[in-house]
């Protein structure tokens, strides 16, 4: 254990290692979650969310999906995808920063929008810029082959996802001149056997951790700046609200007093 307790508090990152595919022209991008499902899960006990099995694989996989991709990206960008399912009707949400190294996600089952169909959206952000977002239709529920899908409709070049094993998971995509009957032909066997048969040349490695950085002192603010009447509709007359994260689904109490004490505190 760290001598510095607030170390302690501090997420385990991963490694994700990018390669270049010697005379394939693609980019290898893999990684080993264990870290990131490990803190996900403190965080689902921290916070007394549950999920059903299906729901927490849809959501553990969607971090690894956006994982390998955010790897693949500029450094500048935050990514956040959202996948907007209408039976059952649920919204699963996932972001990350290649500016702050962090991925974070959760799911929707109440107030969730009804559409006509079930929708795989991409939104990325870069400071200075206004954000780009896609859009296209999800046909199944697992969040690779809707990867997959997003790259070939809206990268506008194919990528390939694979599991390696429980936690190791790697993604292959097209670059410029890629070999494309080998990329679209690549099987379990194939990436089993790829540090032997292919030239893989390391370009870099990222580092991603399951980190929000939500608190109630991101709430406080949000909250304060309301009039009286709004404030006093949030309490419903009362003392105490609860508050949600919409990034992570960290559930906070928020109380009258404190929040006064922090107006104090800004007026001075």
């Amino acid at each position: 254990m760290s001598e510095d307790p607030d170390k302690d508090d501090v997420p385990e990152a991963i490694e994700i290692q990018c390669y270049f595919v010697r005379e394939r022209n693609a980019l290898l991008v893999r990684g080993d979650f264990s870290p990131i499902y490990t803190d996900y899960y403190l965080h689902l006990m921290q916070h007394g969310i549950r999920h059903r099995p299906e729901q927490d694989l849809l959501l553990k996989d969607g971090l690894v999906a956006l994982g390998l991709h955010l790897a693949a990206r500029p450094w500048n960008e935050a990514i956040a995808w959202t996948l907007s399912w209408q039976d059952p009707l649920q919204n699963v949400f996932i972001t990350g920063s290649n500016r702050d190294g962090n991925l974070v996600g959760r799911l929707f089952t109440e107030d969730v929008r009804e559409r006509d169909e079930n929708l795989f959206i991409s939104q990325v952000s870069v400071a200075g810029r206004e954000p780009r977002q896609s859009l296209i239709e999800a046909r199944t529920l697992d969040f690779f082959e809707i990867a997959e899908s997003y790259y070939t409709q809206s990268e506008q070049r194919p990528a390939r996802y694979f599991r390696h094993s429980d936690d190791d998971f790697l993604m292959i995509s097209a670059q410029p001149e890629c070999d494309l009957d080998w990329l679209l032909g690549l099987d379990e066997e194939a990436i089993r056997e790829m540090d032997q048969k292919e030239t893989l040349s390391l370009l870099e490695v990222r580092n991603y951790r399951f980190h929000c950085g939500c608190g109630p002192e991101r709430i406080y603010p949000i909250i304060a700046n309301m009039n009286d009447e709004s404030l006093e509709a949030v309490f419903g007359g009362g003392e105490v609200i609860a508050a949600g994260c919409p990034r992570c689904g960290a559930r906070y109490t928020i109380t009258s007093e404190a929040l006064e004490a922090f107006r104090r505190d800004q007026a001075k």
